[in-house]
């Protein structure tokens, strides 16, 4: 729901970090795996129970995630690279719940699984209505800089950062708040749903 409004402001920084890397001959792809090595060190802090260092790691994480874009955009992006990127983007949605899983199985285990389990909907229709955009050539006005078909929902990337930041600071509120974003992820995933159903079946007329 934010992404359309926070993306744009920052592009120039994020750009400007990824002119640097491209000087010197770092590849989009590198970036990616770094990030997303990042990101299984921030899931391995949070089952440790080191909260700031895990917000510092999903921080670096999802700095490098918007460089490897800008860094794909001066070389001239590839399916390969936007493949590796948002599996690896969509691996590390659903572990970084795990960590609070690990770190208290008892009072976190399952409001974890029941965010995983959120996370399906939205990630399931989200790729399968971008593998039937592409074919029809359906694009969105507002994300022509994703390397696959962005659908608009209530729980997008900058939600579900600050989400996750929200869990670093109050680990000991897991519960509730993987309750309450796992609620908004599900509304996320039926308009998903409806709207991808609606927009394919009026293309087919």
């Amino acid at each position: 729901m934010l992404d359309r409004y926070i993306v744009p402001k920052i592009k120039q920084p994020l750009h400007a970090v990824a002119t640097v890397l491209h000087a010197a001959h770092v590849r989009a792809d590198t970036v990616t795996v770094i990030g997303f090595v990042l990101g299984v060190l921030c899931v391995l802090a949070i089952a440790s129970g080191y909260f700031v260092t895990a917000f510092v790691l999903l921080c670096l994480n999802r700095i490098a995630d918007g460089i490897d874009g800008e860094l794909a955009r001066l070389t001239g992006g590839t399916d390969a690279g936007a493949f590796l990127d948002i599996v690896l983007d969509f691996i590390f949605y659903a572990i970084f719940p795990l960590g609070f899983a690990l770190y208290n199985p008892g009072e976190n285990a399952v409001w974890a699984a029941l965010l995983i389990a959120s996370f399906v909907g939205t990630g399931a229709s989200f790729l399968a209505f971008d593998t039937f955009a592409r074919q029809q050539s359906i694009s969105h006005p507002d994300f022509g800089y994703k390397g696959f078909y962005y659908l608009n929902g209530l729980a997008e990337g900058t939600e579900t950062i600050f989400v996750f930041a929200l869990m670093c600071w109050l680990p000991h509120h897991f519960a509730l708040i993987a309750g309450v974003f796992a609620a908004v992820c599900v509304l996320t995933a039926i308009n998903r749903v409806a709207f991808g159903y609606l927009t394919l079946r009026g293309r087919k007329r």
